[in-house]
């Protein structure tokens, strides 16, 4: 009888059934509801992806475009590029700089506070209600993913999870947007190679695995706005814990090639 193969297994489940998340509203709590309404139970070792979106709304990141009042640098890029004046001031507010400004497409690349290199600096009007009203990401995107781990610690029956924060940006050079992590907490974000030796016996010198980023790609694939199961549970994945966030993968301006 030949042998049976140890083979490894991972699963990526969505939580059905999360209302409209609202200012105040707790993250963690919403979790374990869903939790125990799908009888998915609390497994070690897992994941709890969220949308950046739903968290953005807890924390009270929504704002109505008539509360904004553009300045002159603001006024000066919405006639460059026809956006609305007010969005490009909350763009701005957001953002350390500048990336790229493509006058002829309307596009607006900006690092935002939290270092990441998106369109619009992260501020969307999607699954956002009331007219004219757009989410901000997260001041603090590991400090967010944090509380919600706090949250899950006191209430569910396990210790070693995980929370990674996604969202969703597009990637220079390939067409498609992919979701990727902008904030987590109890999962190491980058699993190192370097110093290692590989299947023929080659050393590593170079690679780092982006755990994080990956995690949050494969979530996307059972959760996402359309579908309104805007958090997802990784499970049966070998990974480092660690309180590590992500400015792990934010790379060093003076290492970056194009800027």
């Amino acid at each position: 009888m030949a042998k049976k193969e140890n083979r490894k297994r991972i699963e990526i489940l969505a939580l059905s059934g999360i209302p409209e998340v609202a200012e105040g509203d707790n993250i963690g709590d919403l979790i374990t509801d869903a939790i125990e309404r799908d009888a998915l139970g609390f497994c070690e070792g897992d994941i709890y992806v969220v949308t950046q979106k739903i968290v953005s709304k807890s924390e009270g990141m929504t704002v109505p475009l008539a509360s904004v009042v553009p300045c002159s640098e603001a006024l000066s890029i919405s006639l460059k590029t026809g956006k609305d004046p007010r969005l490009v001031q909350l763009i701005l507010n957001q953002s350390k700089g500048i990336v790229r400004l493509d006058e002829e497409r309307g596009v607006l690349i900006m690092e935002t506070h939290h270092g990441f290199i998106c369109a619009n600096a992260g501020i969307d009007a999607s699954n956002v209600p009331g007219e004219d009203t757009v989410t901000l990401l997260p001041r603090d995107s590991d400090a967010s993913a944090k509380e919600i781990h706090q949250r899950l610690s006191g209430v569910i029956p396990v210790n070693h999870f995980s929370v990674v924060i996604s969202d969703t940006f597009g990637r220079p050079w390939r067409e498609g947007h992919l979701n990727f992590a902008v904030g987590s907490y109890g999962i190491a974000p980058i699993n190192d190679y370097r110093d290692t030796i590989d299947a023929v016996g080659k050393p590593l010198n170079v690679t780092m695995v982006a755990t994080v980023d990956i995690v949050a790609a494969a979530a996307d694939l059972v959760s996402g706005k359309a579908t309104n199961t805007p958090v997802s549970i990784i499970r049966g994945l070998d990974y480092e814990s660690s309180p590590l966030g992500i400015n792990q993968l934010i790379r060093d301006r003076e290492k970056d090639l194009f800027r």
